[in-house]
């Protein structure tokens, strides 16, 4: 069946003038201070000479895919929230599915590379500099770029496998497979099955390893001394936090039939905009390495500007 659509309508997260702008102002702060908040951490971690550990690394990492992850759809909703016509060229949605989901699993599997590192430098103390050396750093993160590729690329297969005729008024304020694939005419029972099977495993599997991986690591605690375990508990709970409003959302959207629900894109706002600015709030107040290697580049900063 040709496809007949050239562009698609988003209907944002509400049509009320007076609230749309409202939500400009708000999700432009949100948005500004996510890069502003992981663009710091990325700075702060390349400048710093004490947070070259394969956590840090991995954090960069993770910071960059957040910073993508939120821009794929903050900028799109914050302009339409100021102009009249809420348009997105074909194309222009595909490249936004592409990117959501790129970054999206990015951040996942980096997720997962932080809590392999943290069980083994818990776990496997003797040998973590020999398992999580630089070479094999470098590996994991090239392997999470590949595996990221390889989910997006077969959204936009399924997106791409279903032919739109009309009409193209998607009720949501990004392109995803879900909205998209109700204005798909025809039978999308199967295309439907495949989404839950890729990206619904994707995200169930991944969050069964992680929460699993830390019940290993806080049972290892037990034979650790009092500092150790206080240490220790405060990374895992900064990243069982971070894991938890990150999956939570995902697993409600990605793992059901398509059913719409009113609250979908209030969730989804949740995790493509309110854990990426999340983030870098955890991950620097609740590690003192990160915090003091910040105040030293202020400070470094602040000198440099007063010669």
């Amino acid at each position: 069946m040709k496809n007949n659509v050239t562009e698609f309508i988003l209907l944002g997260l509400t049509q009320d003038p007076v609230k749309q702008k409202i939500v400009f102002a708000i999700f432009l702060i949100f948005y500004t201070a996510t890069l502003l908040g992981n663009l710091l951490i990325i700075l702060t971690i390349k400048t710093s000479l004490t947070l070259g550990a394969p956590m840090y690394f991995f954090l960069t990492h993770l910071s960059f895919a957040d910073s993508c992850f939120s821009s794929t759809t903050a900028p799109k909703l914050i302009v339409d929230n100021l102009s009249k016509k809420h348009t997105i060229s074909f194309n222009g949605c595909m490249t936004q599915l592409f990117g959501m989901h790129f970054f999206g699993c990015m951040e996942v599997l980096v997720l997962i590379l932080m809590a392999y590192d943290r069980y083994v430098a818990i776990c496997k103390p003797l040998h973590y500099t020999v398992i999580m050396n630089q070479r094999m750093c470098g590996i994991l993160v090239i392997l999470a770029w590949v595996g990221s590729f390889l989910h997006s690329i077969t959204q936009i297969f399924l997106a791409l496998s279903s032919p739109f005729c009309g009409p193209n008024v998607i009720d949501h304020y990004l392109c995803d497979l879900q909205p998209l694939l109700r204005l798909a005419c025809t039978d999308t029972h199967m295309i439907n099955l495949l989404v839950v099977s890729n990206s619904g495993v994707v995200c169930m599997t991944s969050f069964a390893i992680l929460m699993t991986s830390y019940v290993f690591i806080l049972y290892s605690l037990r034979n650790h001394s009092a500092e150790g375990k206080r240490k220790a508990l405060s990374t895992c709970t900064s990243h069982i936090i971070v894991v938890i409003i990150f999956f939570v959302p995902c697993i409600f959207i990605y793992t059901r039939p398509p059913i719409v629900f009113p609250v979908d894109k209030l969730v989804s706002v949740f995790y493509t905009i309110g854990t990426p600015l999340l983030n870098p709030l955890i991950y620097t107040l609740r590690n003192a390495e990160v915090k003091h290697a910040m105040g030293k580049l202020w400070s470094n900063r602040v000198s440099l500007h007063g010669k």
